[in-house]
């Protein structure tokens, strides 16, 4: 029962975080009369009241959290925030289903930027800055999961800023305690989101523009506030500063926060990781210019260059945000942004997908197993730098990176079974796995996910889930042996 209420606990807290979030919208919507006013205050009071039922008559339950419970504050946290978000979508948007309300506010929430609605550009003020606070604090959220909820599993958190990152980040680096690294870590991101915003006006955005794209753009959550994206404003100035924070948002916030701490850009030569990511973003950013130039896209090099690497980067991030119709591409740059959608964005990042380092080690382990095979009896651990990676992380990527092929096998077959063709269905699972956004054929960048029957979209809104929570949370609810004593 302690455990019950434990959960119960934990989500009414949250669940008052976000009805004060929610009233920061309903002051926009005020201040504006943007016609939002009272779907704001029926989400806010809604939110507010059952965060109250939840959070102070359970004030006195002992806050320790099993492995068990905190497995399903997980998921019950994920799934069901949603649910309250939608209060303002639906009242404001009548005609909404509720279907379509839930698949709004998951991708949000989970970063992935795929939409089921247009008009947005006729959208109230507060409605399209509801749909990017989304966006950032579950960038925020993220960064919390990976350090403060997952070590309390035992499946992560600073081992994804640690044992994952050797010679990347050491323990010494960041604050002895949970909670204040997840302080220090949500500074970084806020200190990288005010920039953000001042770099988009500086480049010619409008201030409420520049807010909420900068939300979208450190959350890696691609949430724009007009249908056609990033091409609205038809300028480099702000392409160029979308790809840099685009970027930033895509490396380890624990590298940003160590080389800010030592104001230096040594942590990021050291971590091999960083340097494997950026590499890999300028080889392919120039090959798919080339491919695109070659092709005909586009009449120069240049301009391949400038509309290949704001795409590229975007998707292979897990962002979202587009400038040109890459549907029309020749299909080998769109399918190579996809692949790079799985694994390029570090660990300790708001990115989705595999994640750079887990890339890293199969790739050194697999080269070890060839050199096995041709020395049977040499003994030769695996390394990183100058640190050795143990079997017990080696293994756990492993198992994680078959999780992750094999979840994606089954949605996509998932996909076929209700009739959507392959290349929709595939690039459908992999963006909404990844928590990327906009996909192939007819999940494209000048689409939306609304045509979509209610079990496609219910299908790719668990793939959104899934995908955040890194499988195993969600996943293991379903072992039998885990609810075993």
């Amino acid at each position: 029962m302690n455990v019950i209420l434990t959960i119960a606990h934990i989500f009414g807290l949250v669940t008052l975080c976000f009805s004060a979030l929610m009233s920061t919208c309903l002051l926009t919507s005020q201040l504006t009369g943007d016609g939002a006013t009272t779907a704001f205050l029926n989400g806010t009071l809604v939110t507010l009241l059952t965060g109250s039922c939840l959070f102070f008559p359970t004030l006195w339950v002992p806050k320790k959290v099993s492995r068990q419970a905190g497995f399903l504050l997980v998921a019950i946290t994920w799934s069901l925030t949603p649910v309250l978000c939608t209060v303002p979508l639906l009242n404001y948007m009548p005609s909404l289903s509720f279907v379509d309300a839930y698949f709004e506010t998951v991708s949000g929430l989970t970063t992935s930027g795929a939409t089921i609605l247009s008009g947005i550009d006729n959208l109230p003020m507060s409605i399209n800055l509801w749909r990017c606070e989304l966006n950032w604090i579950a960038g925020m959220g993220i960064i919390i999961f990976a350090v403060a909820i997952l070590p309390i599993l035992g499946i992560g958190g600073m081992q994804l800023y640690k044992a994952e990152t050797p010679g990347s980040v050491k323990e010494s680096d960041l604050p002895p305690r949970i909670a204040q690294t997840a302080k220090a870590l949500w500074l970084v991101y806020a200190g990288l989101t005010l920039v953000c915003m001042i770099a988009l006006r500086w480049a010619g955005m409008g201030w409420f523009d520049a807010i909420c794209h900068a939300f979208s753009a450190m959350s890696l959550g691609g949430v724009s506030t007009h249908d056609s994206s990033i091409a609205f404003f038809n300028s480099l100035p702000i392409e160029i500063v979308l790809i840099v924070f685009q970027l930033l948002a895509a490396i380890n916030f624990a590298t940003h926060f160590v080389a800010i701490k030592k104001q230096s850009l040594r942590p990021y030569l050291y971590d091999r990781e960083v340097r494997a990511f950026l590499t890999l973003m300028l080889v392919s950013c120039l090959f798919a210019a080339f491919v695109l130039w070659d092709a005909g896209t586009y009449p120069d090099f240049l301009t391949a260059l400038r509309y290949a690497s704001f795409n590229l980067v975007s998707l292979a991030t897990d962002s979202g945000f587009t400038n040109q119709n890459f549907n029309l591409w020749p299909i080998f740059v769109p399918m190579w942004m996809l692949f790079l959608s799985c694994m390029s964005a570090s660990s300790g990042s708001t990115g989705g997908g595999i994640r750079m380092i887990r890339t890293i080690i199969l790739m050194k382990q697999a080269r070890l197993e060839m050199f096995k095979f041709i020395h049977p009896y040499a003994i030769r651990p695996l390394k990183i730098g100058d640190t050795i990676v143990s079997n017990k992380i080696v293994n756990s990527v492993t198992g994680f990176i078959f999780l992750y092929f094999i979840s994606v096998v089954i949605l996509t077959f998932a996909l076929l079974l209700t009739g959507l063709d392959f290349l929709s269905a595939f690039s459908a699972v992999i963006t909404c796995f990844n928590n990327a956004g906009p996909g192939l054929n007819e999940v494209g960048p000048t689409a939306t996910y609304a045509h979509l029957s209610d079990i496609q979209k219910a299908i790719c809104t668990f793939a959104m889930l899934l995908g955040r929570v890194q499988i195993f949370s969600i996943v293991i609810l379903f072992i039998p042996e885990f609810w075993r004593k």
